[in-house]
């Protein structure tokens, strides 16, 4: 299978927002609440802030021991809803103890750039990062996903925007992964997903990361799909990048939201 270099897809993301930033009035600003001493929450957060930095997007970290009373986080998430200045804001999620549900519905839909508030008008970036590397298949020489069928291994909770998304594209969601043209799968179960359960020719997208000893591991098993045709996402170097780069265009659109609201 075909590598897909989700590092390079995501350099021209980002590379773009940079571009759009500077067209803007003023900057725009995102906020990240942080909660606990989680390491790999703890990397994520400095990846985005490095991002955010890159495209000349302002940038807020917001630290909370593990402890923290729920009440308290939503009360300033609140606060971050009332400042302007402030267009996107997103809680690493998993939370230690906290009701990430009710912690999550705190934030303004307006501002939710993870996409996770049940009345979030954005798209949740990793959603548009699968899509994005769909789409660089297709440029690759795949073809057209009109009329294509896909497979879906993941939770109802990841599927249905997911969903949505393709079935615009006249995708047809089934069952079977050896029957799909397009495969998704992010149960974060290393290996899992073995080549004799692919259809050769297929785009496969890997959203699993499991770090094992160490080493970051996928859902699929990359070696026995090494040797059939279609293209797949590795890990690391796929789905991360572009996802962190769909949360910069994201911020950008709620900036463009909020300007477009505060004009009418």
């Amino acid at each position: 299978m075909k590598l897909i270099d989700g590092k390079a897809v995501a350099q021209r993301i980002r590379d773009k927002v940079k571009a759009m930033v500077k067209t803007l009035p003023s900057k725009p600003g995102m906020a990240a609440i942080l909660v606990g001493d989680d390491p790999a929450s703890h990397l994520y957060v400095s990846m985005k802030e490095k991002a955010c930095e890159e495209a000349g997007i302002h940038f807020e970290k917001i630290l909370y021991p593990a402890h923290v009373a729920q009440t308290e986080l939503i009360q300033k998430i609140e606060e971050l809803n009332r400042r302007p200045e402030v267009n996107g804001i997103l809680v690493q999620i998993p939370l230690p103890n906290q009701d990430e549900d009710a912690v999550v519905a705190a934030i303004d839909p307006a501002k939710d750039i993870d996409g996770f508030h049940p009345k979030s008008q954005l798209v949740p970036p990793v959603i548009l990062g699968v899509m994005k590397l769909i789409d660089e298949a297709v440029l690759d020489g795949h073809a057209s996903i009109r009329g294509a069928t896909a497979a879906l291994i993941c939770s109802p909770l990841f599927a249905g925007p997911l969903m949505n998304l393709l079935k615009e594209q006249d995708v047809t969601i089934v069952d079977d992964s050896t029957q799909a043209d397009i495969v998704v799968i992010a149960k974060g179960q290393p290996e899992m997903l073995k080549g004799s359960k692919i259809k050769n020719g297929a785009i496969v997208i890997d959203v699993g990361t499991t770090r094992v000893n160490h080493k970051l591991f996928g859902d699929v098993d990359a070696p026995s799909v090494a040797s059939m045709d279609g293209w797949l996402t590795p890990v690391p170097g796929g789905v991360g990048p572009v996802t962190v780069a769909m949360l910069l265009l994201n911020v950008v659109k709620a900036y463009q939201l909020q300007r477009g609201a505060s004009k009418a």
